[in-house]
C-alpha cells in the first residue's frame, strides 16, 4: 500500500515539474533577430551594432552615439539617437529603406533625413564585422 502511495506522490510530482516547465516555455517570448542584427562596418571605419531589443550604438572616428532603432514593413528603418556625440541637427529621427544584398552585406536608401553627416555615412555600404 505504501509503495502505491509513494508511485502516485510521485507521478503528480511529475506531473506539476512538467506543466511548470510548459508554462515556462510559452510564456518566454523569443528574441527578435531582424536582419539588421549585428555588427557591420563602413568604409570610412564606423562601426554600428544592432542590438535584437531595438537599439544601436555607433563608434565613428568623430562620433560615439547610441539611441534606439525600428524596423517597418520588413523593409523600412527608423534611427533615433539619444545619447552620445551627434552632429549639430541631427536629433531628429532619420528614416532609410534597407536591403541586404548578401549574406555579409547591408545596404540603405535615403527615405527621410535631415542630418547630412547621418545621411553620408549610412548610405555607404556596410560589411559583417
Amino acid at each position: 500500500m505504501d509503495g502505491m502511495k509513494t508511485q502516485s506522490y510521485f507521478r503528480i510530482l511529475l506531473t506539476g515539474v512538467f506543466l511548470l516547465l510548459l508554462n515556462a516555455c510559452a510564456t518566454t517570448a523569443p528574441t527578435p533577430q531582424g536582419p539588421l542584427v549585428g555588427t557591420w562596418t563602413n568604409s570610412l571605419g564606423t562601426v554600428v551594432t544592432y542590438k535584437p531589443d531595438g537599439t544601436f550604438d555607433v563608434v565613428g572616428a568623430k562620433r560615439h552615439i547610441w539611441g534606439n532603432y525600428t524596423v517597418a514593413a520588413h523593409d523600412t528603418v527608423t534611427f533615433k539617437e539619444t545619447g552620445g556625440n551627434a552632429a549639430k541637427g541631427c536629433h531628429a529621427p532619420g528614416v532609410y529603406k534597407f536591403s541586404r544584398t548578401g549574406q555579409n552585406t547591408l545596404a540603405f536608401t535615403l527615405v527621410k533625413d535631415g542630418c547630412k553627416e547621418r545621411i553620408k555615412n549610412v548610405t555607404l555600404a556596410w560589411h559583417r564585422k
